[in-house]
């Protein structure tokens, strides 16, 4: 299958008018839910040639292999291809083609590309914050690449996310965004941000995309994009980032698309898949089955190859982890029902974190949803915009009645 690459026709957008107004709208948005026609999120990348080679077919790789399929079923990526080189957009084109014909047919990866005629002016640019005249002339040239990115997706998902063209992702990230989304439904945001690095993992309500539209290309030549973003937030009355830990999106290579310049970056907040054994500290397991022997029930929270079962588990029933010091819990992992046939497993369930301030002694006062589980199991790791916020409790939390027993055969904590 060829693929087919979209042209990117900017909006009249009224670039010149000196006098910026932004209208929002506020409105909450609705339970995410997954459609043909419209996602939950379009993840946005813009690319151009880099002198010591491309970065882009391995993020690509990266971020379709850290979803899994019903994961992708929410999400849209969109690749702007950026360098008006011809014969790089064709080898792009023909590498992309070739690798990810899968995604493309599923419609789960659009090209776009806009012709160099739709640029502002790249010439006799001012100069600020003492970059060179090329430095210059790649920041205000990024910002438009940016802003066509932005343009072209702002009706095709209710969120936007931006990733650079040189990151790994995190396993599961549109599932940990989804849940944070989810927590912050009725709360204000611009933006929130999953990297710590440039212009990588920061989310926006696709609402709000034609204004920051209108501000980069307004602003083009000001300034580069991420500080853009941190004055477009300030005007919209965000007076600090919403940052969520560990990072979602790492930097890998070692080249800048700018004038070849080496970049190292990395962000000291990813977690990558070798973290070690669980750490399981010191807790008490509480529940309001009727469990007699309190040993049995520290089995579900034990790190070697005993279980904990029960014949009856109706809904609302819980079993509560009770860490005897809070401590900042980075990922969670529960295994329920036998390892070799899977049966009694809890298939409608969820796990909440609970954080405490008023010093309860077998509970917490206020939980918040880590994630549900699916096929009996969670894994996930645990973001917080408060990199020091403590874990108390952690739940599992029947949600439906089971047919028959329950096994929990691990409740694992990893905690720095």
């Amino acid at each position: 299958m060829e693929l087919n690459v979209l042209q990117s026709k900017p909006k009249k957008l009224g670039l010149y008018n000196r006098h910026l107004t932004i209208q929002m709208n506020r409105s909450l948005p609705t339970a995410f839910h997954s459609t043909e026609c419209r996602k939950l999120l379009t993840v946005g990348i813009s690319s151009v040639q880099r002198p010591q080679g491309s970065y882009l077919l391995d993020t690509l790789r990266s971020l379709f292999f850290a979803s899994s399929p019903s994961e992708r079923k929410y999400f849209t990526v969109v690749v702007h291809l950026a360098d008006p080189d011809p014969n790089w957009l064709d080898q792009m084109i023909s590498n992309i083609s070739t690798l990810f014909q899968p995604y493309i047919q599923a419609r789960q990866l659009v090209v776009i590309n806009t012709p160099l005629k739709s640029y502002l002016p790249l010439k006799n640019l001012k100069k600020n914050f003492n970059g060179t005249p090329a430095y210059v002339t790649f920041h205000s040239k990024q910002n438009m690449d940016y802003a066509f990115l932005m343009n072209f997706a702002t009706n095709h998902s209710d969120y936007f996310l931006m990733i650079e063209d040189d990151v790994k992702c995190a396993p599961g990230f549109v599932s940990q965004i989804a849940t944070i989304l989810s927590a912050w439904e009725r709360k204000a945001w611009v933006t929130l941000e999953f990297s710590r690095l440039g212009f990588t993992g920061k989310l926006f309500h696709a609402r709000d995309l034609p204004c920051f539209v209108r501000f980069l290309l307004l602003f083009y030549q000001e300034m580069p994009c991420d500080h853009l973003l941190s004055h477009f937030r300030d005007l919209l009355m965000q007076k600090k980032p919403i940052q969520f830990f560990p990072s979602l999106f790492q930097h890998m290579g070692n080249y800048s698309s700018s004038e070849g310049q080496v970049n190292s970056l990395t962000d000291k907040e990813f977690e990558g898949n070798d973290i070690g054994p669980p750490s399981n500290p010191v807790a008490t397991v509480h529940t309001n089955l009727n469990v007699t022997n309190a040993s049995v029930l520290m089995n579900a929270y034990s790190l070697d190859k005993n279980f904990f079962y029960i014949k009856k588990a109706k809904a609302g029933s819980h079993l509560t982890v009770v860490l005897d010091i809070p401590a900042i819990v980075f990922r969670v992992q529960v295994l329920t029902g036998s390892e070799l046939k899977g049966e009694n497993q809890l298939k409608e369930g969820q796990v909440e974190l609970g954080y405490d301030s008023t010093n309860r002694i077998n509970d917490c006062d206020d939980y918040v949803l880590l994630g549900l589980l699916v096929n009996g199991t969670l894994d996930k790791q645990v973001l917080s915009e408060e990199s020091g916020k403590k874990v108390k409790c952690v739940r599992l939390l029947v949600t439906a009645t089971l047919p028959s027993g329950l096994i929990v055969r691990h409740i694992n904590l990893w905690i720095k």
